[in-house]
């Protein structure tokens, strides 16, 4: 049983792990280098991560900047960000390419904070599907008589602790987005 546990506590940390990777790309009204990080640039012909041709750096609070190890690269970074879709308008000065972070509308805030909401709503579905798993893995051990019932009870309820305090802790880090977002 404790194979049960420790599989549905990977899963559910694995969830988590993965929310907190999404919500970095999630625009609040600082610049970060993680909403352009997961951009390829076209490398000599292969697409490399942006990170792996260039230095990102937030000189400060409203501005992303890119110094390309290559000079020549700069003209094929400024596409890819272009192709990538971010909603970022890229400066090329012929050293450095900058972009500066407009601010926030309040209706895009509020847009941004049901898109955080619905990315935890899909989070929670996942923790509640491990949880699923984990309770057919216990019953089909009960099946099987290599539990008793009660075991099998105090298991299941030993899940559903599991689960509610992942919930509770997905719900903490949307909380915790969602008004770094709305904070002016």
């Amino acid at each position: 049983m404790s194979n049960v546990m420790n599989e549905l506590s990977a899963n559910t940390d694995k969830s988590i792990q993965a929310l907190q990777k999404d919500l970095l790309k999630v625009r609040t009204g600082r610049a970060s280098t993680a909403l352009i990080d997961h951009v390829h640039v076209d490398y000599y012909g292969s697409k490399t991560p942006i990170t792996q041709v260039a230095n990102l750096t937030t000189p400060d609070a409203r501005t992303i900047q890119i110094v390309a190890w290559e000079p020549s690269m700069l003209g094929a970074i400024e596409k890819a960000i272009f192709e990538a879709n971010v909603g970022f308008t890229p400066q090329n000065d012929g050293k450095v390419i900058r972009i500066t972070m407009p601010p926030l509308t309040e209706e895009r805030r509020k847009e941004m904070v049901k898109m955080i909401k619905k990315v935890g709503e899909d989070t929670k579905i996942a923790i509640r599907n491990h949880r699923r798993d984990a309770n057919e893995a216990v019953k089909k051990q009960e099946k099987d008589k290599a539990i008793s019932a009660d075991e099998s009870k105090k298991f299941q309820e030993q899940i559903q602790k599991k689960t509610d305090d992942k919930v509770a802790e997905v719900d903490k880090i949307i909380a915790t987005k969602e008004k770094e977002i709305m904070t002016l």
